[in-house]
Formats: C-alpha cells, structure tokens, sequence
C-alpha cells in the first residue's frame, strides 16, 4: 500500500509544471521530478548523483551557494532567483522556493522558470535604453556602442555590427563594428548576409545544421556556404523604419556560447526596429545641427558656431591670460566671378576659400563663413599679436594662387582685418568690430592685404 500510494504521489508531482529538486548534504540530486526536464534540458536520470552547483551559472554559483548555507541551518527561503545553464548551453533563469528537512537530511526546493517573466523585463529596460541612448549620446558612434550594451545584455553579442545604407549611392557601410574573433571585418559573411537582410526586408538565422528546409525563411545556399567551419552562427536584421530600410544589424555567435536559435532571432528583430528608430532620430538631429551651425555651401562653422567658440576662446583666455586672434576677411571684386561666370562659378570659389584657408591654420582653430563672400578665422592660443600677422600673410599668399573657373584662371583677392586679445578689444563685440573695422580700412588701401 506504501509502495502504490509513493508511486501516485510521484505520479502527481510528475504532473508539475514546477520541478520538485531534493539534494542531500553535500549538494548532490537524490531526487528531480519530470519538469526538470522542460526546464534544464536534462532527464531525470541524468541529474541524480550530479552536484547542484555544476548546473548554476558561473556568476551566479556564489551567492547560491551562501544561499544554501542559509536554508541548511534552518532558514527556509521563498523567492530566490538565480540562473541555471541549460544542456544545450541556454540560460534559464530559476526562482527558488526551498527549505531544509532535518530529520531526512535533505534540501527540498520547486523551482520556476521565470525565463520569460525575465525576458519580458529585459525587453522592456532595453527600449527604455534605447529610447535614452537616442537623445542622449553625443553622435552616431557613441550610439551604437549604447546600443552594443542594450542588445549584449539580452543575447550574446561580443561580436556586433552596424551598416547603414546610403541614402544616394544605395551602397552598405560597416559604420559600426567590433569583432571578438577578426578585428578587420575581412570577412564575407557580414557583407553578403548585411546586403541579404536589406535587399529582402527580413532577418536571418545562420548556423549550423539551421535553416536547411525549404521555408520562406531559410537562408539562401549562398549564405549557407559562406559558414565556416569554426561553427558560429549569425543573426541579421534589417534596419526598418517607417521610411524604409535604412541598413542591418548583425551579431556572430562566439565560440563558448550555445548557437542563436529562433527566439534569439524574433528578440534581435524586435530590438532593431527601436534602434533603428533610435538612428533614425539622431542623424535627424544631427543634420538640423549641423544646418544650425554649419554653412551648408562650404560646410564650415557659420556665424552662430563661432560666436559660441570665440567666447569660449575668450573664457580661456581671461582665465590663463592668453591670447587670441579673430581675422576678418572678405573677397575684392567677388561680385565680378558672379556677374561673369554665374552663381555656380561664385560658389566653387567660395567653397575653394574655405578648403584653403582650412589649410592656414591649426586643427584647434576656427574657419567660418558668417554670410555672402566674408570669411572669419579664429586663432585660438596664440603666443604674440605677430603671430595673427603671420597666418593673415599666408592667407594672402595661399588665396592669390589663381583657380580655374569655366576654362579662366581667377585669382582671389583677400582684404583681411585683425583683431588682438587684449590689445584691441575685450569682449565678442568689439574684437568683431576692431576686426571688421580694419578689414574695410585694408579694402580701402586697395585690397589683397591685411591691417590689425
């Protein structure tokens, strides 16, 4: 009788979908119900003998173990979460009810997977992420390192890639890319499998033994071949946003990971549609950025960028008693490349200006076009008022070489007025005004050459 009513009690508990776990003193299974198997992979006869602790996640095994120390001297605990690593090397988060039977000398726990409960949360905090990242990061690079976090804490992602598609030329580019295993991205498959998801609107899972039925959502042969024979798997996704498809996500597997299966597929698809997004919302920002600062002709600082750098030039130099420089420069007889050769001619050459006078001055320094053929360079940190002079003389010198406009060598003649911190003005105002002031004076005196 005994025996009949111990085989239906194991017959009920078999019916859980919780799994019953018993280990004795030293941590071995005596006993697993059937959902063991539904939740750690392994049957029931595989467990017993094992340690407990050889199942636990490595970053997890500590505290389980302090944990069990706890219940074993008479503290029973209800609600422990912890992570278990599957036979098939998944990870599935557990949470414990478990109590300490003295006079058996065993540990009796039920264990939940919460995995789902726990993939829910992470979903939810990685839009939250993602979302942040987008009005937070300082530009596109800074993003997508936020974004490699996001998508590394939900699947394995040591190995990530961003290509973004051009919007003129139709052409993909890695903008992105850090690869655990090849550094150089020399490798076919981020290529062909980035231009795949793109050119067809949908992700894609590559491993091995994956995907060779035929089924809407196989890979192509193509693909398939390019799997080498290190045996990782690749995930892919498109960039969509509701302006189309802006480029791919990728991610590789890594050698002491399990393989990416269908779940992590659906996750990375998800996922890249808020990134996508997220990229979406900062180029925007970036380009009304740079219309805001920026002229778009020559695509140098404007008249608003360089308000900002001079006084922060200023700043500095009131609080290190430095120096600094504002040269004011406008074009004699531009008027005329317009009148003759025509608007399109009148931009190349302005466009030309700004790439020379880049050339004249330091990286720290500023070049801007604050309207129409005038030019102002900031020299920020200079160590004498002879120092504006020398760059104004080299400007001159540069700018004279002539430039071919329709068939026509066109010489360009600057007027330059300068402006010395401290010697000639204190504030933003008055250094643009000594410096515009000498510049006409240098106009006057028949062009070409500069006045402070």
């Amino acid at each position: 009788m005994e025996t009949n009513t111990y085989a239906a009690l194991v017959g009920f508990v078999d019916m859980l979908l919780d799994a019953i776990c018993v280990v004795d003193a030293e941590g071995r299974y005596v006993f697993v119900s059937a959902a063991a198997e539904r939740i750690f992979g392994y049957l029931p006869h595989e467990l017993i003998g094992r340690k407990m602790i050889e199942l636990v996640h490595p970053d997890d095994r500590e505290r389980t173990l302090a944990e069990a120390r706890d219940i074993m001297a008479g503290q029973p605990n209800v609600g422990f979460e912890n992570r278990y690593v599957r036979k098939d090397g998944r990870v599935v988060h557990i949470m414990w009810s478990a109590r300490w039977s003295e006079v058996d000398n065993l540990r009796i726990a039920v264990a939940r997977d919460i995995t789902e409960r726990k993939r829910a949360e992470s979903m939810r905090a990685a839009l939250f992420r993602i979302s942040e990242a987008a009005h937070t990061a300082s530009d596109l690079s800074a993003l997508f390192k936020d974004m490699h976090s996001v998508i590394g804490d939900l699947l394995p992602a040591r190995s990530f890639f961003v290509a973004l598609r051009d919007k003129y030329s139709g052409l993909l580019n890695f903008t992105y890319h850090v690869d655990a295993l090849d550094p150089t991205l020399q490798q076919p498959m981020a290529n062909a499998l980035a231009t795949e998801v793109v050119g067809q609107g949908r992700s894609l899972l590559l491993a091995p033994e994956h995907g060779q039925q035929d089924t809407p959502h196989c890979a192509p042969d193509y693909l398939r071949a390019l799997l080498g024979a290190d045996g990782l798997s690749w995930l892919a996704a498109p960039l969509e946003t509701q302006h189309g498809i802006i480029g791919a996500l990728l991610v590789k597997s890594h050698p002491d990971c399990p393989h990416y299966d269908e779940r992590d597929k659906e996750l990375l698809q998800f996922v890249s549609t808020q990134v996508a997004a997220a990229i979406e919302r900062k180029q925007l920002y970036d380009r009304l950025k740079s219309m805001a600062q920026y002229d778009q002709l020559t695509q140098i600082p404007n008249r608003m960028l360089l308000q900002e750098r001079l006084q922060q030039s200023l700043e500095r130099a009131k609080n290190s008693k430095g120096r600094l420089a504002l040269l004011y420069l406008d074009l004699d007889k531009f008027k005329l490349v317009n009148d003759t050769l025509g608007h399109a001619a009148g931009d190349l050459l302005l466009q030309e200006v700004a790439h020379r006078l880049k050339q004249c001055v330091r990286e720290t320094d500023t070049v801007a076009r604050i309207g129409g053929d005038e030019f102002v360079v900031l020299l920020d940190r200079v160590n004498s008022r002879d120092d504006a002079g020398k760059v104004a003389e080299k400007i001159c010198k540069v700018l004279n070489v002539p430039m071919v406009l329709k068939g026509h060598d066109w010489q360009i003649l600057p007027s330059i007025g300068i402006a010395n911190y401290p010697e000639n003005a204190t504030d933003l105002a008055q250094l643009f005004r000594h410096a515009d002031e000498a510049m006409y004076s240098a106009k006057k005196n028949g062009g070409n050459r500069f006045e402070g």
